[in-house]
Parts: C-alpha cells; sequence; structure tokens
C-alpha cells in the first residue's frame, strides 16, 4: 500500500482508507475520497507539494502532509477510459 502524495503525474489509483482522524478525515471525505473511489494525480507542483488529484469528476489540490493521510491500492483500470 502507498499513500496518496505518493503517486505520480498520471498514475491512478483507488482509495484504500483514511488515516487521519477528527477533522481531517471529515475533510478528506466531503472532498471526495472515499473507499473505493479512483483518484489520479493530474498536477505536482514544481517542489513537490501540493498536488492536484482527479477525483468524482472535480480537480482537488492537497497539501503533502494531508494526501499522506490517503491510503491507496492499485487501480485495476481507469474508470474513465
Amino acid at each position: 500500500m502507498r499513500s496518496l502524495n505518493k503517486l505520480g503525474r498520471g498514475e491512478c489509483a483507488v482509495v484504500s482508507r483514511l488515516s487521519a482522524t477528527g477533522s481531517l478525515r471529515r475533510r478528506l471525505q466531503d472532498l471526495g475520497f472515499t473507499e473505493g473511489e479512483h483518484v489520479e494525480c493530474v498536477a505536482v507542483s514544481p517542489f513537490g507539494d501540493p498536488g492536484a488529484y482527479l477525483i468524482r469528476g472535480a480537480v482537488i489540490a492537497l497539501r503533502g502532509e494531508d494526501s499522506a493521510a490517503v491510503e491507496l491500492i492499485e487501480a485495476k483500470e481507469q474508470p474513465w477510459d
């Protein structure tokens, strides 16, 4: 398993679970980072933080420390192809 902040530009994965608690967990869930959702890294800033991720048809920018709380598993296919 790897975390969202380790996803490279153009790579896709599936959200496995959130390791965050409290308000950060709730914020990530509200943004669409829930179990089973496909996510794609669409951009990473030149210094690597923040990253931009496509999830549920929206592009969301997250800081590295926040995206580290999203654990991923490998996607078998991209749902939007």
